[in-house]
């Protein structure tokens, strides 16, 4: 699902690369090395793109923007030093065609809505698969604004409510008052930190099997279906500490 120019802003676009003649050049700004690789990775398969960089701070994601000067930025918001919404605030301020995807395990209102305020025309979840993200990218790059389903579900919401439109909101039957066991809580903090299931139960030393019984247990409990979804509700629910 895409929110189209109501909701976020329509920079000037790059007329090369929206026309197809060319490659469009991307710079990724990641803390976490896994992830970098991860995008590094599913672009390298798409001739229609190049990573001139990848690099893991807010303060090199600014260097690069001056010194690469790149068609696209995709950008995480939890940054170890600058935000990643003054990378996108500068980006959009100092590069006006370079379009700005935040990708990022952070789904609530304040940290989407800041990001639109700051130029930024796309938001994913990172458990988007490789598809869904490099689709989301053609579409950004072509003028659209892709942002995960269930981002754009509650920003809907939001925009509904605000226009009297509805006067709750409804959570198919979710309940604040959701109680996680110690396992389910360490499972969610890992999800967020991108670590998959062996991964997972290595570190807490139970097998893949069992980690999948306690994922399965976190989904009916917060009535999601993948793992950008139960981050996301839990985030908001309070019950992960730390992103």
């Amino acid at each position: 699902m895409s929110v189209k120019a109501a909701d976020f802003p329509s920079g000037k676009r790059n007329d090369e690369t929206r026309s197809g003649c060319g490659v469009a050049r991307v710079l990724i700004v990641e803390d976490d090395a896994a992830f970098r690789a991860r995008y590094a990775e599913m672009l390298s398969h798409d001739p229609a793109f190049e990573v001139i960089a990848s690099v893991g701070t807010g303060g090199e994601g600014l260097a690069m923007l001056e010194l690469r000067k790149p068609d696209v930025l995709l950008v995480d918001l939890g940054l170890p030093d600058v935000s990643g919404i003054e990378v996108i605030r500068h980006a959009n301020r100092t590069l006006p065609k370079c379009e700005c995807m935040v990708v990022t395990v952070f789904g609530d209102e304040e940290h989407v809505l800041a990001s639109i305020e700051a130029g930024a025309a796309g938001y994913l979840l990172k458990d988007a698969s490789p598809e869904s993200f490099l689709a989301g990218i053609r579409e950004l790059i072509n003028g659209g604004s892709p942002i995960s389903p269930i981002i754009a579900r509650r920003l809907l919401k939001r925009f509904q409510s605000e226009n009297g439109t509805v006067t709750a909101e409804h959570t198919g039957g979710k309940s604040d008052e959701v109680t996680l066991s110690q396992r389910e809580s360490e499972i969610l903090h890992l999800a967020s930190k991108g670590f998959n299931y062996p991964e997972m139960g290595k570190l807490m030393g139970i097998s893949p099997h069992t980690v999948t019984s306690h994922v399965k247990k976190i989904y009916r409990k917060l009535a999601v279906h993948s793992r950008g979804e139960a981050v996301f509700e839990a985030n908001r629910m309070g019950l992960i500490r730390t992103l």
